[in-house]
């Protein structure tokens, strides 16, 4: 004869709530900011192929989103709309109870101190552990490496001289400088092997997969990097 077990409500909810908090305490979001260049998307995506069961959320795609239902007049910065932010709590929220198996990686440069901690509050206080890391650089370095991407040629040849990264420069810089935004991580002079495995181990997370030989590794950096271009 099989087991019955009942439960009161009381139970349950005493249930549900020890499962939610057991759930979170494996779950890591790693929050990888930093300045236009430094080196966010490569080394989120080399994260996410570096470790199993991780899962790439870009909130980019939300703010696009949110642009192209608005007349080009409205449009602006969406991070200055409160339905942007949020929406990548809620979503980021989804994201981690629907890959339980890995972190969520997050690249994302977010410099504004009222809307990174409406943010980051936002998702602790739905009891997502963050770990937080701002790539940094120095100003010459990232004007060098994004004017070295595909974006800026492309941006030049349709009239656009300097494009969004490379406005906002010394904004980024001199915000992701204070301690507001640790855990700061140096790039200078770094390949993206190194940061990756310095972001790593820093998180508590295991490398699964090896590193890619130098041609495999400059093929994996353009295909991701010609799939993130941005004007």
């Amino acid at each position: 004869m099989p087991l019955r077990f009942r439960f009161t409500l009381g139970e349950t909810r005493r249930s549900t709530e020890t499962h939610r908090r057991a759930f979170y305490s494996r779950v890591v979001l790693m929050w990888i900011n930093g300045a236009f260049g430094s080196g966010k998307t490569q080394t989120a995506f080399e994260l996410h192929r570096r470790i199993a069961g991780s899962h790439v959320a870009d909130p980019e795609l939300i703010g696009f989103a949110i642009q192209k239902t608005l007349p080009a007049a409205a449009r602006g910065d969406f991070q200055d709309r409160p339905q942007w932010r949020a929406a990548v709590v809620a979503t980021l929220i989804d994201a981690v109870r629907a890959n339980p198996d890995g972190p969520v990686l997050v690249p994302m440069t977010l410099v504004e101190a009222a809307y990174f901690d409406e943010v980051m509050g936002g998702l602790a206080a739905a009891g997502v552990d963050v770990r937080h890391f701002a790539l940094i650089a120095s100003p010459e370095t990232l004007r060098r490496r994004l004017q070295t991407r595909s974006g800026y040629w492309v941006g030049r040849a349709v009239g656009r001289e300097e494009t969004w990264g490379i406005a906002q420069i010394t904004r980024c810089v001199t915000a992701l400088a204070t301690d507001r935004f640790a855990e700061h991580v140096d790039t200078d002079d770094r390949a993206i092997d190194d940061v990756v495995e310095d972001v790593a181990a820093r998180a508590g997370v295991p490398l699964t997969a090896p590193k890619l030989g130098p041609v495999r590794y400059q093929f994996r950096r353009a295909a991701v990097g010609i799939r993130h271009v941005r004007l």
